[in-house]
């Protein structure tokens, strides 16, 4: 009697399915672990999840996912172990740490000799004449502080041009026999927006400073699609290795982006690219006629953004300040881009369904972009442009609130912070560093802040993001409660600025991010649960492994 009553609630439709065809598709992998954080407010925590197709299908219970298990499923279970979404790199250059894993690496080096030294052992094994290409330099960590001359270096490696980009990117060392090469000389004038810096009798010094670098590299030889192609394979390879499924490429060039492609079409590469199109006027004519473009190929690249540069950088004194440097009188830094540019750019963006995201480093050349952005939106309006500020780094108070007003996106790293701290108050002084990597102060208003780490400019290790953000301390824990703590994010702040703030930055909330049936399965695997270890042991952690699309590209398991 009573069975006769339930089957009379049943929709006709199941009464007559057959049992089988009432059953869910098996999945075809099956994980779990002793948390999964998903960033998933509907679900913050799980202990299994599904997939099937490269999508997630399931989050929830083991003993629930596991009724999804088929003959062909694939299971993988990680005892000890803690699960997050995928890391998305907000902010870094693909291309370039393809390049810095072929050149000389130069970072960590504690004096001039240090770097001269590196150098001259890739000099010994370099074919005869070759250039000699290295990054990473940064004088704010030698004893003298002052920029390197070329002298000492044009002397010990004198038979090979060399050029030996800063940390920043925003300047560059080369040599005599570079600079030759260059057809660099006394008579050289200084571009717009950039500066050679020169010795007492006007000889250039050595030292490029942002636009006056490109002064040098024309000289150097470009590499070939083939090589482009490998060291973005390299750089692909190395992201995986830190946890990372997606990075949002800040300013590539046609060549670069036509190469990445090609990976993308022929299922290369190993994570999902967000690419940022190069301020080159051709290059933006092509894109807008081609229209935006998401989730190409099986959601491995995005174009539908550009990438515009207002000022320079602050290790360097380019970055462009409303008031001179604390530390050089007069200098008030550099505007890299007309804002008359920044603004005709972006309204055209504006028309063509197009992104813009502009660096800004100085609190000037923060005010000229949210200017320029101000007056484009005026006479272009869209509601959902999530137009970026590119590290907002330093920003007068009266700024600070504009980002929520105009909803514009402060695009920040958070280990540019501990990178820059010993130095930041030379340069800006005491109340002016205030303003700077105020990511609380930001948060408060009510904006997102999507994280990064300007790779190969810092290390790719999303660790030393998460730390940074959490506790303002570099990775020995220096200072003790964090350089001006007030402006620390939460912990799950900095894990959602780590993967579903990047997402909503580049338009893709609604298929990465955070662990929710329907998305990619994106996510990383680690050692320990950094939501609750003592903010000193995050660094210890270590990714045992990264899958994308539910297929694993490091780490174990990936067979």
């Amino acid at each position: 009697m009573l069975r006769s009553f339930v089957r009379s609630l049943l929709p006709l439709s199941l009464l007559a399915a057959p049992l089988s065809a009432q059953r869910p598709q098996p999945a075809d992998l099956i994980v779990t672990a002793d948390r999964i954080y998903t960033v998933d407010d509907a679900r913050p925590i799980a202990e299994a999840l599904a997939v099937r197709d490269g999508k997630i299908v399931f989050v929830g219970a083991k003993q629930s996912a596991m009724t999804l298990k088929g003959s062909t499923t694939r299971v993988l279970e990680f005892p000890g172990r803690t699960i997050v979404p995928g890391f998305i790199d907000a902010h870094a250059h693909l291309l370039g740490l393809g390049e810095a894993l072929r050149t000389v690496d130069l970072t960590g080096a504690s004096s001039y000799d240090e770097v001269i030294a590196r150098v001259v052992a890739r000099a010994k094994t370099a074919p005869a004449g070759a250039w000699i290409q290295g990054r990473g330099w940064d004088q704010n960590r030698w004893g003298d502080t002052r920029f390197p001359t070329h002298e000492a270096l044009s002397r010990a490696v004198p038979d090979h041009p060399v050029v030996l980009t800063r940390v920043d990117g925003h300047a560059l060392l080369a040599n005599a026999k570079a600079m030759a090469a260059a057809r660099v000389t006394a008579a050289t004038r200084d571009p717009s927006g950039g500066r050679i810096l020169r010795l007492a009798n006007n000889e250039p010094s050595g030292v490029f400073v942002d636009n006056a670098q490109e002064l040098v590299r024309r000289a150097i030889p470009a590499m070939t699609r083939d090589e482009t192609k490998d060291a973005l394979k390299a750089a692909a390879a190395e992201a995986n290795r830190w946890g990372l499924v997606g990075v949002h490429d800040a300013g590539e060039t046609k060549a670069a982006i036509d190469a990445m492609e090609e990976l993308a079409r022929s299922g290369a590469l190993s994570l999902r690219a967000y690419v940022m199109i190069g301020d080159d006027s051709a290059a933006i004519a092509h894109y807008f006629a081609r229209g935006p473009q998401s989730a190409l190929y099986d959601g491995r690249l995005w174009i539908r953004s550009i990438k515009l540069y207002s000022d320079g950088a602050l290790g360097s004194r380019g970055a462009a300040l409303l008031d001179p440097y604390s530390d050089d009188a007069g200098n008030y830094g550099l505007l890299v881009s007309a804002p008359a540019h920044i603004r005709a750019v972006a309204i055209d963006a504006l028309k063509h369904g197009f992104q813009v995201c502009t660096h800004a480093i100085g609190d000037r050349g923060n005010r000229v972009v949210l200017d320029a952005y101000q007056a484009a939106f005026a006479q272009a309006s869209v509601a959902d442009h999530r137009f970026r500020v590119e590290h907002a780094q330093v920003l007068n108070f009266a700024d600070i609130p504009r980002f929520a007003e105009l909803g514009v996106i402060p695009s920040m790293q958070s280990t540019h912070q501990t990178s820059d701290m010993y130095w930041a108050e030379q340069r800006l002084g005491s109340g002016r560093s205030l303003g700077a990597y105020a990511w609380r102060a930001l948060l408060n208003t009510g904006v997102v802040i999507p994280n990064g780490t300007d790779f190969p400019v810092e290390a790719v290790n999303p660790m030393r993001t998460f730390h940074s953000a959490v506790s303002r301390e570099d990775e020995r824990n220096w200072p003790p409660g964090g350089w001006h703590a007030a402006e620390t994010m939460t912990r799950d702040e900095a894990l959602k600025s780590m993967t579903i703030w990047p997402a909503f930055a580049g338009f893709q909330e609604s298929v990465l991010g955070s662990l929710t049936p329907g998305k990619y399965a994106d996510f990383v695997v680690l050692d320990q649960d950094i939501m609750r270890v003592p903010a000193e042991a995050i660094m210890r952690t270590r990714v045992v492994g990264t899958y994308v699309g539910g297929k694993g590209v490091y780490g174990e398991g990936n067979h």
